[in-house]
């Protein structure tokens, strides 16, 4: 039977939607850590409207407190929870695991929409081995008390990890883990994929930048306009820092057959303040590095070696926390001022929608930059280096994916064609 001609603007029109439906676009979403070392923050309930303020649809604790997780009831704004440090020995006992998960998260569910608990923070680059050897079993111990509560269907389990995990991250291509790292990083790896986790990096390309400010390009680092890096092994393009580190990520996870392994970004920021030896802290970088960061989730494409992948980022952080040690940097990383000010314009109104250390510590740079060399702008010193760190989310389509995907679109073509 002659299929009834349709008129050539439905025809195209179908056309088009239908080979839409064979490429897949990147979903990106934005999260903001949520630390609270100060004494000066706002009630968790006056935080719930400024985190919507920004598009975000998830935060991060670096704890599970229960007033910031009763305000975040019925909000829709998906949380991580954090498991600290010092709890990697304790959990590993089943009962104090499942004590822990029915008192933090189980006991909130489903008001409040706990998705993730990350446990430890950056424990493979303290380079504490007493450390290291808990993390796994404690992963473990905390998935299957999830598990044993008929809760792992909706509440998944991870770590974080510093960007200095990896030996070389330039050029991105060539990004590969420490080697010391290795034998304890691999079970990781292997409990991701088992659980489908996601595997975090804090990255910070600010530490790259205040390491190195006359090789670096001020512009390379703020997502500005630049001539950007070419991949040698690759000729992939790269105009900002931030998307080079999260593909040397991808590198090295593929280099120990983890190709496929999801990687999110769980801390990114820029500080508006620092110490007369903190290059380029100041409020205008700031609101470029954050605000130029929003326009690219928004825009939602992936990272030139992963193009079809998601970017799930949390930018660091919700507010600037007094109390925090070290450096006057430490304690400006906030997009908002504790009476809930903004820092800087960000050029979002609350309509706006982007659809993204030890113990309870609110993050930060500190362990986000290796100093090793750069490795961007290669000076005449032949070093290739862990400088600049970083990450992003799950796999690109293989070769042979998108191969399938151009014969699809031919085909889909010819048969239209003929209908005209």
């Amino acid at each position: 039977m002659r299929i009834k001609k349709m008129d050539l603007h439905h025809k195209l029109s179908f056309i088009i939607s239908t080979i839409l439906i064979f490429i897949p676009l990147p979903a990106n979403s934005l999260g903001v850590n949520y630390g609270q070392i100060a004494n000066n923050l706002p009630s968790p309930n006056d935080v719930v409207p400024l985190v919507k303020s920004l598009g975000a649809t998830k935060i991060k604790l670096y704890d599970a407190d229960s007033r910031v997780l009763k305000a975040f009831a019925n909000s829709g704004i998906e949380i991580m929870v954090g498991l600290g440090n010092e709890y990697l020995t304790k959990v590993q006992d089943p009962n104090f695991a499942k004590d822990w998960v029915k008192s933090n998260v189980q006991c909130y569910l489903p008001a409040t929409k706990i998705t993730a608990i990350f446990v430890g923070n950056e424990v493979l680059t303290f380079n504490d081995s007493s450390l290291t050897n808990n993390l796994l079993p404690a992963m473990e111990s905390v998935h299957s008390a999830v598990t044993d509560l008929n809760l792992d269907k909706q509440v998944t389990v991870t770590t974080t990890h510093s960007l200095a995990v990896l030996e070389s991250s330039y050029p991105p291509s060539a990004g590969i883990f420490r080697k010391d790292l290795i034998p304890v990083i691999t079970p990781i790896l292997n409990f991701h994929v088992k659980i489908n986790s996601p595997f975090l990096i804090n990255a910070y390309p600010y530490f790259a930048y205040k390491g190195d400010p006359k090789q670096i390009p001020l512009e390379f680092v703020l997502f500005q306009s630049n001539q950007g890096i070419v991949d040698p092994d690759t000729n992939l393009h790269y105009d900002n820092m931030l998307f080079a580190q999260i593909d040397a990520v991808y590198s090295a996870l593929t280099a120990v057959g983890y190709k496929k392994l999801s990687v999110h970004i769980s801390e990114t920021g820029w500080p508006s303040k620092g110490d007369e030896d903190e290059a380029g802290a100041t409020p205008e970088n700031a609101k470029k590095y954050n605000g130029n960061l929003l326009k690219i989730i928004s825009q939602k494409k992936g990272t030139p070696m992963r193009p079809s992948c998601d970017l799930n980022i949390y930018v660091f952080a919700l507010f600037n926390e007094n109390m925090k040690p070290g450096p006057t940097s430490e304690r400006n990383y906030g997009l908002f001022k504790p009476d809930g000010t903004p820092v800087y314009s960000l050029g979002i109104t609350k309509s706006s929608s982007t659809s993204s250390s030890s113990g309870n510590s609110s993050g930060s740079g500190s362990g986000g930059y290796s100093p090793i060399s750069s490795g961007y702008f290669p000076s005449s010193s032949n070093s290739s280096s862990a400088g600049y760190l970083s990450i992003s989310s799950a796999p690109v389509p293989d070769k042979e994916r998108l191969i399938l995907v151009k014969m699809m679109m031919v085909t889909l073509l010819m048969f239209f064609i003929g209908l005209l």
